[in-house]
C-alpha cells in the first residue's frame, strides 16, 4: 500500500510578498525567538515558514526520508483570506498555478488542492473550475473565514460546486474568532490551542446544522485527527438525546456523521490516533485512509524532517 500524505502545505515567494503587503492589520510579520521571519495573526504567532515549504526538490527529499510516497500538497493559513478581491484571488491563481506545475512535474509523487477566493463565491466559483482543469484533486479551506463559518449561506454556491464534483476537502484550522480576547498570542497558544477549537466548532456546526445531509457527495478531511471530536462526541450524542435545539435539523445521532467524515494522523504522539481507532466500529468506516496517513506521520517524525501544521 502507497504512503500518502494527505496534510502538508507548501508555500509559494510570490504568495508571501503579497501577504506581506497586503496582510495588514491582521496578519503582519516578526521574528521568532529562535530569530526565524513569522507570520502574526492578531498577534499570535501564526506561521514560520520553513525551507521545504518553498522547496519542491527539497521537499521531495524529506518525503523520501520518511517513507512518503505521495504528497497531496496544499497551502495552510492564512490561504487567500486576506486584502481585496483582486489580490485573493490572484493569491490564489498564483499557488495553484506553482502546484499544478509541480504535478506535471513530479506526476508520480505530487498531488494537490485547490485553496478558492472564498470571500468572493463568484471568483472562487471561477478558480475551482480553472484549478479542476489544471488538475487539482480537491480543495483546502480554513476552518473559518476571517471570522465567518463554513455553514454561512453566502457560501452555499461554492459549496454545492464542490458536492457536484465529489470531491474531497481538507478543513484546515486558523486562528479562531475572539483570539486576541483570549490572549492566544502567549505561550503558542494559538497553534497548541486555537487550531483544535477551530477545527471542532466548523465540524460541529457541519453535523449539527444538516450540512453534511445537504452535500451527500463530500469527503471531509478534519485536519490534526479530528482536533477534539474523538474526545467530545459522545457529549454531541448527549446532547442530541436531550436537547431539542440539538435536533432541530438531524434526526440521526451526530455519531453517526463520523462515518462519513476523513481523519488525518497530524497528533505528534502516536497513541493519540488509537483515541480515533477505538471509536466503536460502525463509526470507522474510512480506517484505510487513516492508516496511510499515520503511517506518513510515523515515519515522517522517525526521518527528522518539521512542518509546521
Amino acid at each position: 500500500m502507497p504512503v500518502i500524505d494527505v496534510h502538508t502545505h507548501m508555500l509559494n515567494h510570490q504568495w508571501l510578498r503579497l501577504l506581506r503587503e497586503h496582510g495588514a492589520p491582521k496578519y503582519t510579520v516578526s521574528r521568532t525567538l529562535e530569530g526565524q521571519d513569522t507570520i502574526l495573526s492578531e498577534g499570535a504567532q501564526y506561521l514560520t515558514p520553513m525551507p521545504a515549504h518553498l522547496d519542491y526538490e527539497l521537499r521531495l527529499k524529506r518525503m523520501d526520508e520518511a517513507g512518503v510516497d505521495v504528497a497531496i500538497v496544499s497551502l495552510t493559513g492564512p490561504n487567500v483570506f486576506f486584502g481585496d478581491r483582486a489580490v485573493s484571488t490572484s493569491a490564489a491563481r498564483l499557488v495553484n498555478d506553482e502546484m499544478a506545475q509541480a504535478q506535471k512535474t513530479w506526476p508520480d509523487r505530487i498531488r494537490w488542492l485547490a485553496s478558492l477566493p472564498w470571500e468572493y463565491p463568484d471568483a472562487a466559483a471561477e478558480e475551482l473550475n480553472r484549478a479542476r482543469k489544471n488538475g487539482a484533486i480537491g480543495v483546502m479551506v480554513l476552518a473559518n473565514i476571517n471570522g465567518r463559518c463554513l455553514t454561512e449561506p453566502a457560501f452555499a454556491p461554492i459549496w454545492r460546486a464542490i458536492d457536484d464534483l465529489a470531491l474531497p476537502v481538507l478543513v484546515h484550522p486558523t486562528t479562531p474568532p475572539g483570539t486576541g480576547q483570549m490572549q492566544l498570542n502567549e505561550y503558542m497558544l494559538a497553534s497548541a490551542v486555537g487550531f483544535l477549537f477551530d477545527t471542532t466548532l466548523a465540524i460541529a456546526r457541519m453535523i449539527f446544522s444538516g450540512f453534511l445531509d445537504t452535500h451527500p457527495n463530500l469527503k471531509i478531511i478534519a485536519s490534526h485527527a479530528g482536533a477534539a471530536l474523538p474526545y467530545i462526541i459522545g457529549r454531541f450524542d448527549r446532547m442530541h438525546e436531550m436537547r431539542a435545539a440539538a435536533r432541530q435539523t438531524i434526526t440521526s445521532k451526530p455519531s453517526e456523521y463520523l462515518r462519513r467524515i476523513y481523519y488525518d494522523a497530524v497528533t505528534y504522539r502516536l497513541g493519540q490516533s488509537d483515541v480515533r481507532l477505538r471509536l466503536p466500529a460502525q463509526h470507522r468506516r474510512h480506517e484505510g485512509m487513516l492508516a496511510a496517513g499515520r503511517r506518513a506521520a510515523v515515519r515522517e517524525c522517525e526521518g527528522g524532517s518539521r512542518r509546521q501544521c
